[in-house]
């Protein structure tokens, strides 16, 4: 990876039962939620829309710990060329809610499988490849602002249809802000 990923951290929350992946929150034990986070959730933070203001709860439960954010191999190719802005607040998501995955053939070729089967174009690849990995990891949801792309009936439908016959489970496709306020 590049200079952009942050020193792995030894998790030291004495809380955390790691092998059940669940949090206590002080009443009761809670699983966490393994969310794949694409590049727009990280610099919708500094959007002049309504994003951040949007975003800013899904960030508040990834600090709480009730959230832990899959952090793809593309995302941090996407943010090299980011502003300083943006490529800070990545650098500032607690390691100990990160988990990282890399792409493989498998997702290469599931998001070979997206663009031949027309859920997007050759000029969304990137996009493809976000998709495929949240699929491959079998992430609880995927988090985008991409409602043109990404977030979008019946597209989200299709991304799932070529993901099972690929063989992964189907994924949450939602805008952060839908995911706390749906509660998935």
């Amino acid at each position: 990876m590049t200079g952009l990923t942050a020193n792995v951290n030894v998790r030291k929350q004495a809380r955390f039962d790691q092998k059940e992946n669940r949090v206590y929150n002080g009443a009761m034990y809670t699983r966490i939620k393994r969310v794949y986070v694409d590049s727009s959730v990280i610099s919708g933070m500094f959007d002049s829309n309504d994003h951040p203001i949007k975003a800013q709860p899904f960030w508040d439960a990834v600090n709480r710990g009730e959230i832990r954010v899959v952090l793809s191999d593309v995302l941090v190719n996407e943010l090299e060329r980011a502003p300083d802005t943006v490529r800070s607040f990545y650098r500032q998501i607690p390691e100990s809610q990160i988990e990282r995955i890399v792409s493989t053939p498998g997702s290469n070729t599931l998001a070979g499988r997206y663009i031949k089967a027309g859920v997007l174009t050759l000029n969304h690849l990137t996009d493809c490849k976000h998709v495929a990995l949240a699929s491959l990891a079998s992430v609880d949801v995927l988090v985008s602002w991409n409602t043109k792309h990404i977030v979008k009936e019946p597209r989200t439908r299709r991304f799932n249809d070529v993901s099972i016959g690929f063989g992964c489970n189907e994924i949450k496709i939602l805008t952060p802000n839908n995911i706390i306020q749906r509660g998935e």
